[in-house]
């Protein structure tokens, strides 16, 4: 099992501190967000780590010189599920992928691997008490879904915050036909959607990784989650890093 970690993007909601900095290195409690994300993965015992960088790539590089790099040289122009995408070769195996904007507990991942399912996204239940302090992320932005048991049945921000089960935390798990499907679907919009609006975005390439996950849903595909209750935080804005510096 690998770990893709998704973080071509610089952040600017979180300016200054993404001035010459890439965001992932912002410290939360003197550590830094991509260190948290490591440590989540090696309680899981993963230890395999992929990187897809943009921003400031050279700095990420230099510092963790373990990881194996994808360079999405196109970052400013699209978006997260192109950012993926630039790691397809990593996709022949199964494998787990995360943002890199994220602080998770150990706990979580070892959660997520201990489910059986071919897709399985993180979804956090207790996401609206997260959100009561977030006046510059609201819960319009949460990547919301609905299920029925542990089956997906819709992904997406448009989802009224009271109906939602939960909010996709960022964090997913495929196994080997899990991610035959995941390439399978993208590679099935990229050709009919080629270049016109796909699931609410204007384009494949400046869609987010959730509006793959609906069409795959809407296309028949099983996607299941796994619930955890809080142990993760989002950091998006500098309100966020100031509020996960006081409660993480």
């Amino acid at each position: 099992m690998k770990t893709i970690i998704i973080g071509a993007g610089r952040g600017r909601r979180l300016m200054p501190l993404t001035e010459d900095t890439p965001k992932c290195f912002a410290a939360v409690k003197g550590k830094r967000i991509l260190d948290w994300i490591l440590e989540a993965w090696r309680a899981a015992d993963v230890a395999d780590m992929v990187f897809v960088g943009g921003y400031q790539i050279q700095r990420i590089q230099h510092d963790y010189p373990a990881f194996r790099f994808y360079h999405n040289t196109d970052w400013q122009q699209n978006n997260i599920l192109a950012s993926l995408f630039c790691a397809e070769a990593e996709m022949n195996e199964p494998f787990a992928c995360t943002y890199a904007d994220i602080i998770y507990r150990p706990w979580v991942t070892q959660k997520l691997m201990d489910t059986p399912y071919d897709i399985t996204l993180v979804v956090d239940t207790a996401w609206r008490a997260r959100y009561a302090a977030r006046t510059l992320h609201p819960e319009d932005d949460g990547e919301k879904i609905l299920a029925d048991g542990a089956l997906v049945t819709r992904i997406n921000r448009e989802i009224a915050p009271e109906a939602a089960h939960g909010e996709y935390i960022g964090v997913a798990k495929f196994s080997q036909r899990g991610a035959r499907l995941l390439r399978a679907h993208f590679h099935r919009a990229c050709h009919e959607y080629n270049g016109t609006p796909f699931q609410g975005a204007a384009s494949v390439q400046k869609a987010y990784l959730i509006q793959l996950f609906q069409e795959m849903v809407e296309q028949g595909v099983e996607i299941h989650k796994v619930d955890i209750a809080g142990g993760y935080y989002e950091i998006d804005t500098t309100q966020d890093y100031e509020i996960a510096n006081q409660v993480w």
